[in-house]
């Protein structure tokens, strides 16, 4: 494992995501990807008497199939980099708790499914782990009932707001196998613009965003087009048009021609009620385990820098008054065949 630059690491033994998949809810199956997922639950109850119960069922259901995808045992993987958006991580720790899969559990706010590539990948790169696996997950009535108000609530979310989620992705890294590399990550720097709007989480996130955007194009001497696409996750479409324009007055880059992100992808913003898209760990986790992924593995993308964005408020600092601190944490995939 090689520094390149100040920030990226290069993974030299090429780590690879050797399975992916994903469970969502009832309004993500309605949407543009509804067909790439493997799991489409037909209501967000998930058969479970609590909110938080029925994400991290979730968290069953993508691990499972992941699994299954890779032909392996659930014994077999060595260790589990998995987070959410509730207190504790309890949605990741209670799915995965019959697995006897060693657990790190991480915190990343909607940047923890990029932070756990690039930990698996850091892991099966110094060859301490052989199997590990990435997973991330929210649902969009446990994230309001812990972050604003319980749906029972009635409450209005203004135009800037995004809808949480409701889904899991869970990816298997391995050192060999057929699949999709990961060759670079790199985690980002806290970036805090003094944004305290909780219903704007898109323009608390998007420098972040740009600074590590710039980081990894500045340390790995590259430009935007040398990638298909530089996937943001999930800045929505609020965050997604200030970061281009960040990205070009502070540092000059023009990223216009391959941005896309996550957030905009999941809903389809002319019919369904999401607002300025979609956001939460398992918006990302989701449309890279069941859109990006299997793109790649058919050739149709061979190098994607995946960028996941992360506000890292929690109820009480809003409470307190306190802006809101972000933070985006990337990994370069690459297909077979798509280059060093």
């Amino acid at each position: 494992m090689k520094r390149r630059g100040r920030y990226v690491v290069a993974f030299d033994s090429l780590p690879v995501i050797i399975s992916a998949a994903s469970s969502v809810g009832k309004a993500e199956g309605e949407g543009p990807l509804s067909q790439c997922f493997d799991c489409v639950n037909s209501n967000d109850g998930i058969g479970s008497s609590t909110w938080e119960r029925a994400e991290a069922s979730l968290v069953k259901q993508a691990v499972a199939a992941s699994v299954k995808k890779a032909a392996v045992k659930m014994p077999d993987i060595d260790v589990a980099f998995a987070g959410d958006l509730l207190n504790q991580c309890t949605a990741s720790t209670f799915g995965l708790r019959d697995t006897d899969i060693p657990l790190a559990g991480l915190f990343g706010a909607c940047s923890t499914f990029a932070l756990a590539l690039f930990m698996c990948a850091a892991a099966v790169d110094t060859g301490a782990v052989r199997l590990a696996l990435a997973e991330a997950s929210s649902h969009f009535c446990s994230a309001e009932k812990q972050f604003r108000f319980p749906l029972e609530y009635g409450g209005q979310r203004t135009p800037t707001a995004q809808r949480t989620v409701t889904g899991a992705g869970a990816a298997l890294v391995a050192p060999e196998g057929e699949g999709v590399y990961i060759t670079h990550g790199m985690i980002g720097r806290i970036t805090d613009y003094g944004v305290k709007d909780i219903a704007n989480m898109g323009a608390a996130m998007a420098p972040a965003a740009a600074r590590t955007i710039a980081d990894f194009l500045k340390d790995t001497h590259s430009q935007p087009g040398d990638y298909d696409m530089i996937l943001t996750g999930d800045l929505g479409s609020v965050g997604s048009d200030l970061l281009l324009e960040i990205m070009q007055e502070e540092y000059g880059v023009d990223i216009n021609n391959v941005h896309a992100d996550c957030g905009k992808m999941i809903f389809d913003s002319q019919v369904q009620d999401a607002h300025a898209g979609g956001s939460g760990c398992g918006c990302s986790a989701s449309v890279v385990c069941s859109h990006i992924i299997p793109q790649m593995k058919e050739n149709k993308l061979k190098r994607v820098l995946f960028a996941g964005t992360g506000a890292l408020m929690s109820p009480l600092s809003a409470l307190q008054g306190d802006s809101i601190p972000a933070v985006t944490h990337a990994v370069l995939l690459v297909a077979k065949g798509g280059g060093s």
